[in-house]
């Protein structure tokens, strides 16, 4: 049995993307919620409460389970302050939020920001040992509804969790694919001027349009590899942003099979163009199972 929560209706604790409220007991990463069980949430006030400071075993021992509960301590706090890493995507061996003191406790190393939400001025209420909230957009939440289409495509909560490993490995492999596309077509320029020419009425505007979207999309391609290699922070949500805009793009490189017809035949030229329609679409519900796993088990991505 646990000791109830104490909550505190008035403050919200934000640090990073992070936003923690104790009054609902939620905890938020740029506006999505993560599912994060009772005693981790417990535990992630205590070291908001006091950043920078040790918070020992003991208390937390107190705060989480009574005196006469019968539990193995050692490995259940372990297990508790794991799960708290977990959702958020923190690491024991290369800590950003929660650093191990060993045989001793816990202390949280990112600066947090506490803001009184019930206070009619914009002013945070001081929080001692707590730096105020800023005023700036710094800690503005992203809205979900990045473009127009995420209202018809494939929510966070509708796909399962995936390892980030995986997703990294699939994501950075369809941007190879693009980069491929992009610098062969760009070094075999004129035989594929000749391929076009024979098959449009107007070869000049389609070739520009080649050269135009290979030179947008390689460092767009490059951007996002790059991303993935030095884990940037938020990344679905950024992807999320220029899905609207890579999106026509990807689609107009979805006809490039139909360049190699005398070489694989109209029929697979057309399996691989329906194949390719496909891409864009799969790199964003890649990056959400990911960004579902950093919210939900989290896991940067």
């Amino acid at each position: 049995m646990l000791f109830p929560m104490q909550r505190n209706s008035s403050r919200v604790f934000r640090f990073g993307a992070f936003e923690a409220d104790p009054a609902t007991g939620e905890l938020r990463k740029s506006g999505v919620r993560i599912r994060l069980q009772e005693q981790p949430f417990q535990v992630l006030l205590m070291l908001l409460e006091r950043p920078g400071e040790l918070v020992s075993r003991e208390e937390l021992r107190q705060r989480l389970w009574p005196a006469d509960t019968f539990v193995d301590f050692d490995h259940s706090l372990n297990t508790v302050v794991n799960k708290l890493r977990e959702a958020l995507g923190d690491s024991a061996t290369h800590p950003r939020f929660i650093e191990t003191l060993a045989r001793r406790g816990y202390r949280f190393l990112a600066p947090v920001q506490s803001e009184d939400v019930s206070a009619v001025t914009d002013e945070p209420a001081p929080v001692p040992g707590v730096a105020p909230a800023s005023s700036g957009a710094e800690f503005d939440k992203p809205t979900l509804t990045s473009s127009p289409l995420d209202a018809l495509l494939t929510a966070s909560h509708e796909v399962p969790r995936v390892r980030p490993r995986y997703v990294r490995i699939l994501f950075v492999l369809i941007q190879i694919m693009y980069l491929c596309f992009y610098i062969v077509a760009l070094a075999k320029l004129p035989r594929v001027a000749e391929l076009i020419d024979a098959a449009v009425p107007q070869p000049d505007a389609v070739i520009a349009l080649v050269v135009l979207s290979g030179l947008i999309g390689i460092p767009i391609r490059l951007y996002l590899l790059a991303a993935v290699a030095f884990k940037i922070e938020n990344l679905a949500a950024k992807f999320r942003k220029i899905f609207l805009f890579i999106f026509p793009l990807d689609e107009l490189w979805a006809l490039s099979p139909f360049l190699l017809v005398p070489q694989i035949g109209f029929g697979l030229a057309l399996a691989a163009c329906a194949a390719l329609v496909y891409v864009p679409f799969s790199q964003r519900t890649l990056l959400l199972m990911g960004y579902k796993r950093n919210d939900g088990a989290s896991a940067q991505v």
